[in-house]
């Protein structure tokens, strides 16, 4: 009985303090495409065995698209009270020859299924610093499960078809959110304390702000994602393949 007690009044502490929590909102302004088109050869015509139709990216618009690319999660000394079990698993399907999805987002001790819904082999792997792992080639209706036990980015390809790539991004806990298509996000039952809030898009890399969350009052960052991000890129290409002065 005293367990139980004790349990019971452990419970209650936890949910307390998330009802205590402030929500903090946000916007994240992207005006334009920054993602650089894939380009996917077809099967090969000496390819054996089964062939599986290449699925194509969804016909939305690119700039909701981009949005879409974006994780916003906090850092700080606080520690989420909530076991990653209880976000359920979560799953990369492999279907006509794709990830499903190819961008994932869990936070840290998470474990992913990667099930086979082609009628072909996969093998899928990383070579990632927080994830290296192998699953091996197996056929449809199999999976495999992955546990992400450290926060960062995991790249995720699959040896028998160089087209397939998929991200995981592991989050340090379980205050982070995703942009809705017109760029608004929302992290609930944050508690009080100073944090880094934390913008991430694929192709234009981490942008960082000091937040702080006070008790009785919600908290709100705007990330403007740079828009000049592949002209300087090209700007850079271009002058380091520039010679350089007297060297003629």
């Amino acid at each position: 009985m005293r367990i139980r007690e004790v349990s019971f009044l452990s419970t209650a502490a936890l949910l307390a303090a998330s009802a205590l929590g402030q929500d903090v909102t946000g916007t994240v302004l992207i005006k334009k495409k920054l993602t650089k088109p894939s380009v996917t050869e077809p099967v090969s015509v000496y390819q054996r065995g089964t062939t599986v139709k290449l699925g194509k990216d969804a016909s939305e618009d690119p700039v909701a698209f981009e949005r879409s690319r974006v994780v916003v999660y906090l850092e700080g000394p606080q520690q989420s009270s909530i076991s990653a079990s209880d976000d359920g698993l979560q799953q990369i399907q492999q279907i006509d020859r794709r990830f499903s999805p190819d961008l994932l987002v869990v936070p840290v001790g998470s474990t992913v299924s990667f099930p086979n819904m082609d009628p072909i082999f996969h093998n899928i792997y990383s070579l990632s610093k927080p994830k290296t792992f192998d699953l091996g080639s197996y056929d449809k209706g199999e999976t495999r499960k992955v546990q992400f036990s450290k926060p960062g980015i995991v790249e995720i390809y699959c040896h028998l078809h160089p087209n397939m790539a998929a991200t995981v991004f592991v989050t340090p806990n379980h205050w982070y959110a995703r942009p809705d298509p017109s760029g608004l996000f929302r992290i609930p039952n944050v508690p009080p304390g100073r944090y880094t809030i934390v913008a991430w898009h694929r192709a234009a890399g981490f942008f960082r702000q000091p937040l702080a969350v006070e008790r009785g009052h919600n908290s709100s960052a705007v990330f403007f994602i740079p828009l000049e991000v592949q002209e300087k890129q090209d700007a850079h290409e271009k002058a380091s393949s520039a010679p350089l002065e007297g060297s003629r």
